[in-house]
């Protein structure tokens, strides 16, 4: 009994040693795979798809990493195979550390609409002009999404607002131009005789491009500020333009220094 036992233990060592080879080695692979996928669309090697293909690819590898990693964690304690222990709570860390942002951006996507253009004026959104043409070739397109995206943004946005200034419109419009180049946006037409400033800005990770456009116009006590951001791909944008209007408003509400 005592020689079964320790065959035993010895199979379970030998299994879990080759459960931790494969969870290291696939959690190290599915964390390239997490890392790489931003900055291979920034440098323009991977399309937007590919690129989160590839993320999506390497965080679901990092879960399969895991659960390897939990199984010959379990067999080599059974085992008392203290490297295989050690190595598979490595393999274990490394692999949850490679599915969280995953797992952070689907639990942000299950928080938020699943729409990608946002707006403070869901009536009569402001119109891409300057920017037409990439917003027509690109994969959301140029049109709003109508009632049916409105409904979704109130549900899921409430506070988004216009905002009143108590500036003339061509005072409004200089405070706009400064705040968006402030927020580090990349201004494609500034035109104030219309009323419309249009721009460009970038997401931290995958670099994909959101397009906005502010409008001004005239009211009985000053002005009347309305934006749209819109993303270029991706049903849902997980809050981005939200934020990004958000924090353009808040820039733009603070008194301006003396």
């Amino acid at each position: 009994m005592v020689e079964r036992g320790g065959d035993l233990r010895q199979r379970r060592a030998r299994r879990a040693a080759s459960l931790t080879i494969g969870a290291i080695a696939l959690a190290v692979l599915s964390g390239l795979c997490v890392t790489l996928a931003g900055p291979g669309h920034r440098l323009g090697l991977l399309s937007a798809r590919w690129a989160l293909g590839v993320f999506a690819l390497g965080g679901l590898g990092a879960l399969a990493a895991a659960a390897l990693a939990a199984w010959a964690i379990a067999l080599a304690l059974t085992a008392r195979a203290r490297r295989s222990v050690a190595g598979a709570a490595s393999a274990l860390l490394v692999a949850l550390a490679a599915a969280a942002p995953l797992l952070a951006m689907v639990r942000v996507g299950a928080s938020v609409p699943v729409i990608h253009d946002i707006t403070t004026d869901t009536g009569n959104p402001p119109k891409f002009v300057a920017l037409l043409p990439q917003r027509a070739a690109s994969e959301n397109g140029a049109a709003y999404g109508g009632p049916a995206v409105a409904a979704q943004q109130k549900r899921g946005y409430p506070d988004l607002a216009p905002l009143a200034l108590a500036l003339p419109p061509a005072r409004a419009f200089a405070r706009i131009e400064a705040a968006a180049r402030a927020m580090g946006w990349r201004i494609v037409a500034a035109v104030p005789a219309d009323g419309r400033l249009e721009a460009t800005d970038t997401t931290r990770w995958f670099g994909f491009t959101d397009d906005i456009v502010v409008r001004v116009r005239p009211t009985p006590n000053g002005s009347r500020v309305d934006v749209r951001s819109a993303s270029r791909v991706g049903r849902s944008d997980l809050g981005a333009n939200a934020r990004r209007i958000r924090a353009f408003l808040a820039a733009l509400s603070r008194p301006t220094p003396r």
